[in-house]
């Protein structure tokens, strides 16, 4: 497996990839990989010649107020975990080779997609996320990108990027991995106490209780989102940012009544560690 930590030797890679033929799989993290992400690399290897996992903390997605600074870096680690999983190609650069220039280029998707869930309370993100996403597209020019479900505003936000401008790479969005106790895969778990960690559970707790509501006949979303923010109340280290639901595709209002298929979506702190999950109701 190659590190690379330069724009410019990615670009020549990528460019001898594609003279070869082969066929590009692109992993965008943040790093500090875990068994979620290694999920990731491994699809990727199996779908594609060539398998690039970019590791790098974005800062344009933080806010003022958030976690950049204290974001957990593991590149030694990650470099095992990537390789270990398939992948061919580490790309880790510094933040002045993503941003060279101080007067940015922003790529942001407008409309109500981004100003929901996330987008409500972090204004700046999704554009930090679009924009480095960008980047990362055009300099690997991969056939597929991997993203996980987990982030699932994020994952409808880019879709409607890659149609609105039309990038010639194929969004493969995957399962959520959870832990054996039902808590979903997250970088930002290891900022969690023992009893916040314990506490956590509730998130998935509530989402399969939406989902055997659901099972049993129940389409009023106003009474799953309800029976979900009650459950998650009743654990007293929760502080809920937002428990809500929308149509998919597009995060498009949800009916009264459900039909067809849509995201029941939450974020909730626990100390200072806020946290995302959600689950897919669909009539089968």
């Amino acid at each position: 497996m190659i590190l690379c930590q330069n724009v410019a030797e990615l670009k020549n890679l990528v460019a001898t990839f594609k003279q070869n033929g082969k066929s590009i799989g692109l992993v965008p993290t943040m790093g500090a990989l875990h068994e979620g992400h290694a999920s990731l690399i491994k699809a990727a290897h199996a779908e594609n010649d060539i398998t690039i996992v970019s590791v790098f903390v974005n800062p344009t997605q933080f806010g003022p107020n958030e976690d950049y600074a204290a974001y957990p870096r593991t590149l030694e680690k990650d470099c095992t975990v990537a390789e270990n999983a398939g992948a061919d190609v580490v790309f880790a650069p510094k933040k002045e080779d993503l941003y060279p220039n101080k007067d940015m280029t922003w790529v942001e998707v407008t409309g109500d997609i981004t100003k929901v869930l996330c987008g409500r309370t972090r204004p700046i993100h999704f554009r930090g996320v679009t924009t480095v996403i960008t980047k990362l597209f055009n300099l690997t020019m991969p056939n597929r990108a991997y993203f996980g479900l987990k982030d699932a505003q994020q994952t409808q936000v880019l879709q409607r990027m890659v149609d609105d401008l039309f990038f010639n790479v194929n969004l493969r969005i995957m399962p959520i991995v959870r832990e054996a106790d039902g808590l979903a895969k997250s970088s930002r778990n290891v900022y969690l106490s023992p009893e916040e960690k314990k506490a956590a559970l509730i998130l998935s707790k509530s989402l399969k209780h939406a989902q055997d509501l659901f099972l049993h006949g129940e389409r009023n979303s106003a009474k799953i989102v309800d029976a979900v923010t009650q459950m998650i109340k009743s654990e007293p280290l929760s502080d809920i940012d937002y428990v809500e639901m929308y149509k998919l595709p597009g995060l498009l209002p949800v009916d009264e009544v459900i039909s067809g298929k849509v995201l029941l979506a939450l974020a909730v702190k626990f100390g200072t560690t806020r946290l995302i999950d959600n689950v897919i109701l669909e009539d089968k």
